[in-house]
């Protein structure tokens, strides 16, 4: 009897996801892009972007594009992949009640304690004599009062709103992009393609209209104007890939793109390397201007989302394919992201410690990297064994 390869059989619905085995892999992604996050904050002070130290090092400016165009929009994708599973396993409301356990609360006391406590160490640079409670109070009464990095949580919990109110209306609503992931078992690039399409309809002409530099902010809750279509898309094409039979899509550690990574990386120094020719014309060419002509901002804008999906696919690739038992990552799993939500502070004040001794930027930013993870893990791993706490965190 003629085989019929999975790409190539017909696709059935289901009414509701199957459970599947568990994808480490995913794991691993997660645990290392917490890793990526604490670089990008520990390194952001010595580089051209936020030089808030006299030293700096061009390499770190080379992280940093590298970070900011992508790690926010993975932890959208990855977050994503569950909420229609979870969806088709629980009711509305215990849904809902575990989404505000689990971003909800995280969020505010965040706000309230861990992002002051943050920026307290920034204030000082400007005013010794400034006491915590002065700071803190006129941070949550006057402002500002930014997020720091928590402005992920709220967003999060944003999305998913909307797509418990679209699951409501349909729960097969994700299923043409779910059918699409199947069919992309062994076709990744279609899926690659879909994505980079999507995004650039979202994105470009946000980026055009708000340019890259335009916050929303209400208190805490802040966001980058341009970029809220971009996540909201990574966000629910992760919902349809995961909408069902996650380990038999584009995700499998069978697929293609598990064999592929490195094609997937190499995909990734094109538009990376035009990224800078963009940064080399603005700063030498156009002199920096503050505002940026339309066709810069879309050039740019299609080159940011093209190496934000090839290095995500690059990422996904590597650790799906991986055999290596990744130990470190494995540990790391269940405190994540504990370790995403209190490392900002301990980040800020390493540097603020750091600042008057004349080191390298590279000695600096090992100095304040290492201890930020370890640090941070160990008050993660801490908190999470207050009673409840395993719930949130």
């Amino acid at each position: 009897m003629t085989s019929i390869s999975h790409s190539e059989a017909p696709v059935q619905r289901r009414s509701a996801p199957r459970t599947a085995s568990r994808n480490f892999a995913l794991d691993h992604v997660r645990s290392f892009l917490t890793l990526v996050v604490v670089l990008h904050h520990a390194v952001i002070p010595y580089t051209y972007f936020g030089h808030t130290d006299s030293k700096s090092w061009i390499g770190f400016d080379v992280v940093v594009t590298a970070t900011d165009s992508f790690f926010m929009a993975a932890f959208f994708f990855l977050s994503g992949l569950f909420v229609w599973p979870s969806l088709s396993h629980k009711s509305t409301v215990t849904h809902l009640r575990d989404r505000l356990l689990r971003l909800g609360l995280p969020f505010v006391i965040a706000a309230v304690t861990v992002i002051p406590l943050a920026y307290y160490a920034i204030a000082l640079r400007d005013n010794p004599d400034l006491t915590f409670t002065a700071f803190w109070w006129k941070t949550v009464t006057v402002g500002p009062w930014p997020s720091g990095p928590i402005w992920f949580v709220w967003v999060l919990f944003a999305y998913d709103l909307l797509a418990t109110a679209l699951y409501g209306l349909s729960p097969n609503l994700l299923d043409p992009v779910n059918r699409l992931s199947e069919q992309c078992l062994n076709r990744p690039v279609r899926f690659f393609l879909f994505l980079l399409v999507v995004t650039a309809i979202v994105y470009v002409p946000a980026r055009i209209y708000y340019s890259p530099s335009r916050w929303f902010e209400f208190g805490p809750f802040s966001v980058q104007a341009s970029r809220i279509l971009l996540y909201a898309a990574y966000f629910f094409i992760g919902a349809g890939a995961g909408a069902a039979n996650l380990n038999q899509g584009v995700l499998s550690a069978d697929g293609r793109l598990a064999k592929s990574s490195r094609n997937w990386l190499v995909a990734t120094i094109i538009p990376y390397a035009l990224m800078w020719v963009m940064i080399y014309i603005k700063r030498e060419i156009l002199g920096n201007p503050d505002t940026q002509p339309i066709w810069y901002l879309a050039i740019y804008g299609l080159l940011f989302v093209t190496f934000s999906a090839a290095i995500l696919f690059a990422i996904l690739g590597f650790f799906l394919g991986s055999k290596r038992p990744w130990n470190m990552l494995n540990r790391m799993q269940g405190d994540a992201y504990g370790i995403f939500l209190v490392h900002y502070p301990i980040v800020l004040w390493l540097q603020y410690w750091l600042f008057d001794y004349d080191l390298p930027a590279i000695v600096k930013a090992t100095i304040v990297f290492v201890p930020a993870v370890i640090l941070s893990w160990g008050v993660a791993a801490s908190l999470r064994k207050l009673p409840g706490a395993s719930h949130v965190l």
